[in-house]
């Protein structure tokens, strides 16, 4: 590799930065074109790891999204406020809370991944398929491999 194509070329670290951004935003404005005019950003901590049918605990969570507890807590505190979100015992553990999804919740976690499923088929359609389908195939190996290196052992998805 050289000096040059070092410089010229964008990291892809960058590069999938920009397709995260773009796909968020895409989500917001559907999002509220259906009504969920309160989720925003920051709540993708909760939504996008969550274990939907049991809920999970706030560390998990943090663990999940690479965030702090601090930073997840906030979050559900938000989502406890606005109705989506609410904190219950953990039935394995009485002195441990669980965050699960209300109702109204679920149908804007469910809502948000499936307008997440309709942008990547707009992507596969304008692309092609094979190309989606291989930077999906890409990601998660990566990713799963990364989880496994920083955890020194493989982690369950939610």
């Amino acid at each position: 590799m050289t000096v040059r194509s070092i410089t010229t070329q964008r990291p892809i670290a960058g590069l999938l930065n920009e397709v995260k951004v773009a796909a968020v935003r895409r989500l917001f404005v559907r999002l509220r074109e259906e009504g969920f005019e309160h989720v925003r950003e920051g709540h993708g901590c909760v939504f996008g790891f969550i274990d939907i049918e049991n809920g999970s605990r706030l560390t998990e969570l943090a663990e999940r999204s690479g965030l702090t507890k601090q930073a997840v807590g906030e979050a559900a505190t938000e989502l406890e406020r606005i109705g989506y979100a609410e904190r219950v015992p953990d039935p394995t553990d009485k002195r441990a809370k669980l965050i699960k999804l209300t109702p109204s919740g679920l149908e804007a976690c469910l809502t948000g991944r499936r307008i997440f499923a309709e942008i990547e088929s707009e992507w596969a359609e304008e692309f092609g398929e094979e190309l989606i389908a291989n930077m999906r195939e890409a990601a998660e190996r990566i990713s799963t491999a990364e989880r496994e290196s920083a955890t020194g052992r493989p982690r369950s998805a939610a």
